[in-house]
This record gives structure tokens, sequence and C-alpha cells, in this order.
């Protein structure tokens, strides 16, 4: 009997441990497209206002250095690769100095900064055609040295994860208080129409796998809480949000209906965030409408630079700056990402997109 117990308890550690390398090695890179949220030093590379390469950012980080990265520490780039047993995919502005810079396993395009739009924070950042542009080239380069037939294999089992729209609506909101429901729905209709035409051009280079992390509940942020007198949410800017996460899920599903071999998982930032804005200390969150990094009235005032306060405990902050989360934040969100479930990650998680 105990023999037998060694025995079927190695079977399943084995099991397990198969079942692990088969999730992992069933993704062979991530392909990032986005904004400041999923930035991982792009803009480091650009002449522009929206940087993030200074302290306080990345206090909490690896070395405890500014990295590029909007985040006291890690963000939800990061945490996605961990989670599939990836290195982080790196900048493509660092690698694409390079002669002999290898995409093979996996790049980012995200800039801090980027809209749907390309008029959202022009020439400050790689707009997300411009990412588009330039994954184009990545394309071309993986066909050469992969050949054209590997290079389709490899890109149809790597995960695209965008992560577009935030911007465009904080622009929008902020100069448009007053607007109306109609004009509301009618400039999200114009990115949907703009991020559709992205989302073809995507799978039209190789990606089969996408992953959408939809716009979070914008009108909360630290910055736009501050305009209101009452410290309240702008309830345009999340009214918005919920409108245009509804509406990439359409342009989604439309697609998978048409070509049978694209699959997605579109992630509602917006329902899963909330739950820590409106019940903080349920997920462990002590602070979920201040800033944890700043200057000014909740630390809203101005962005997190060398000459911000900060606060102690940045786990327990929802915001790290007026408009960026915390690692804890990105963290929990990834992981509702990679293993929850509808409403909040739909119509299949991380995980099950990643074991296609």
């Amino acid at each position: 009997m105990a023999v037998a117990s060694v025995i079927a308890c190695c079977s399943l550690v084995i099991m397990a441990l198969m079942a692990a390398a088969a999730t992992a090695g069933s993704v062979p890179a991530v392909y990032v497209f986005g904004d400041s949220l999923a930035d991982v030093g792009n803009n480091n590379h650009l002449l522009t206002l929206l940087k993030a390469d200074f302290s306080h950012n990345g206090m909490d980080y690896a070395g405890g250095k500014a990295t590029g990265r909007f985040s006291n520490g890690k963000n939800s780039a990061d945490f996605l690769a961990d989670k599939l047993g990836l290195a982080t995919s790196p900048p493509y502005l660092a690698l694409s100095s390079s002669s002999n810079a290898n995409y093979v396993n996996g790049v980012s395009f995200a800039s801090g900064g980027a809209g749907v739009s390309n008029a959202t924070n022009k020439n400050q950042c790689i707009t997300f055609d411009k990412q588009i542009e330039y994954y184009s080239g990545v394309y071309s380069s993986l066909a050469r040295s992969l050949g054209q037939a590997q290079a389709a294999t490899h890109l149809a089992r790597s995960i695209f994860a965008i992560t577009i729209g935030s911007n465009d609506i904080i622009h929008y909101a902020k100069a448009n208080n007053a607007a109306t429901p109609s004009q509301q729905q009618q400039y999200v209709d114009a990115l949907i129409q703009s991020l559709s035409g992205q989302l073809q051009s995507l799978y039209n280079l190789g990606a089969r796998k996408v992953l959408f992390l939809g716009t979070g509940p914008v009108g909360c942020t630290p910055s736009l809480r501050e305009m209101s007198s009452a410290k309240v949410c702008s309830a345009v800017a999340n009214a918005m949000a919920v409108q245009y996460n509804k509406a990439a899920e359409g342009v989604l599903s439309g697609m998978a209906a048409k070509y049978t071999d694209l699959h997605y998982a579109l992630f509602d930032s917006s329902a899963a965030l909330l739950r820590y804005i409106d019940r903080p200390a349920e997920y462990g969150f002590v602070e979920a409408k201040a800033a944890c990094c700043g200057l000014g009235d909740m630390n809203a005032k101005i962005a997190c630079t060398p000459l911000s306060s900060y606060c102690a405990n940045r786990s327990d902050h929802v915001f790290w700056d007026f408009y960026h989360p915390t690692e804890a934040t990105a963290q929990k969100l990834t992981a509702t990402a990679f293993d929850g479930s509808a409403p909040f990650i739909f119509p299949i998680n991380v995980r099950q997109l990643s074991a296609i």
C-alpha cells in the first residue's frame, strides 16, 4: 500500500509538472501593444514629457531604480509574463537599435500616452498605429529568420496583449465634462471604428490569440477625482469606459465569428478595478482615492517626481500616481485576468487562451 501510495503521489506530481510545462510552453512569446499601463521602457527612448525613468518610480522594482514603468514596481505586462513563465517582453526601441535584434521571444511596443486615436498625446508617444507599423517590420524580420510558415506558427501560438483607450477617454472627459450621452457615444464610436481597423491589421499580420485589456474606470483616477469639488469619480469618463469596453467586445466577437482561427479574451478592467475602489478593505487596500506618490490635493495635482511625497506602504494603495495603479493593484488585476471568469474576463480567461 505504501509503495502504491508513493507511486500515485509521484504520478500526480509528474502530471502537475507536465500540465504546468504545457501551459507555459504553449505560448512562446508575448507581443505587447498599448499605453503606460504596459510600457516597460519605450518612452525612455523618446523626446517626450511622458516619462517615468526617474524616482520615485520603480522604488519597489528589483534594484529599486526607475525603469520607465509608470509604477512603483512591476506592471501588468510583467505579471502576465510571470504567469506564462516567460521573461517580460523588452521595449521595441531598446531592441531595434541592435543589428542582431531577437524578436522571437516577444517585444513590447507599448508607449506611455498612446491612444487609439493618433491625435491623443500627438508627438509625445508611439501611437497605436505606429506601434502596429513597427510590428509589421518585426513580422517581416521573423518571416526572414524563421521562414514564412514557421513564423506564422510561432505568432499563432503567441499572445498579443493590448491595452489601449484610457488616454483617449481621459482627454475627452477632461475637455468635455458636460458631454451628453449621445456625444459620448459618438466619440466612442469613432474610437471603435479606428480600433476595428487596427485589430484587423494585427490579424493580417499573424495575431491569433488576442488578450484585450479593456479601459478601467478612469473617472476614478486621482487626477479626474481631483477635478470634482466633492472629489467623486467622473461619471462621463466612467460611462465612456463601459461603452468602449462593450463595443470592443463586439468587434472581437465579430472577428472571431468571421475568422475561426482567432481566439480572444477580453478583460473588463472597469468592472474588475471598481471592486477595489468601492470595497477596498475587502481586497486588502486602505486607500482607493488618493495617489500614493505626487503633490497637491490627493497627491493628484502633480505627477510622481523626485520632489513628490510618497506613501510608506505602497501595497495598501490602489493608485500609485494620479493615473496609474500600484504594483499590488496590477498584480491582483492580472491574476483575475489569468484565472478568473465572467463578468471580468470572457469568453475565456488567459490561462485557457494560452492553452489553445
